[in-house]
């Protein structure tokens, strides 16, 4: 694996629009077949780029969907996103994600970036990489969920996500000192790997 941090993008930068498939959908009594930021307006937003193998991702899985269906519970707009090349990985295709979402409780949408655009505009490196906006989709934070990582015996507790989500929550500043996200890179379509990774 290529492990890569997070572009950290400017704090305040707009949320890009996309309207993308749901892969949670396929499974019964679940969200619309696709959604879009039209539908999530005048609400704080986290948007999480995962994907189903990556062993950084499936190590905070578990805690991930805590925080993130907690959000739900507080009136945010979540979705997870997987932008991975399935073609040359197919363990990340829109089947595997239907059973990702499945076995983790996902109570949000699991979008599927065929495209990778949405990821480009985002600016998304790796996975995982979350983007937390207030109710204006200003972003106030990017980085990592907390510090463990796969062999470094650090608690998975979301200490630093979390805090994102209760501060804008709140109506309260997110913490400025942001640390980036590290995780496996996105696995970018031949010839579609964008200029800032």
């Amino acid at each position: 694996m290529s492990a890569v941090h997070s572009t950290m993008r400017a704090l305040g930068s707009p949320a890009p629009d996309f309207t993308l498939p749901n892969l949670n959908s396929l499974m019964p009594g679940k969200a619309d077949a696709s959604v879009g930021l039209s539908v999530l307006t005048a609400k704080p937003l986290l948007v999480m780029f995962i994907c189903n193998h990556c062993p950084y991702v499936i190590y905070i899985a578990e805690r991930m969907t805590e925080l993130a269906n907690d959000a739900v519970e507080k009136g945010f707009g979540v979705v997870a996103i997987s932008a991975n090349d399935a073609l040359n990985y197919p363990q990340d295709g829109p089947v595997a994600m239907a059973e990702f979402a499945h076995q983790y409780g996902f109570n949000f949408p699991y979008l599927y970036d065929e495209s990778q655009q949405v990821a480009k505009t985002y600016a998304a490196a790796c996975t995982p990489d979350f983007f937390v906006f207030d109710a204006n989709h200003a972003l106030q934070y990017r980085g990592q969920m907390d510090a463990a990582r796969p062999g470094n015996s650090v608690e998975v507790t979301g200490d630093q996500l979390a805090a994102a989500i209760n501060a804008v929550y709140s109506g309260n500043a997110t913490n400025q000192q942001q640390v980036p996200s590290i995780g496996c890179n996105i696995k970018w379509k031949a010839g579609n790997q964008p200029e800032y990774f």
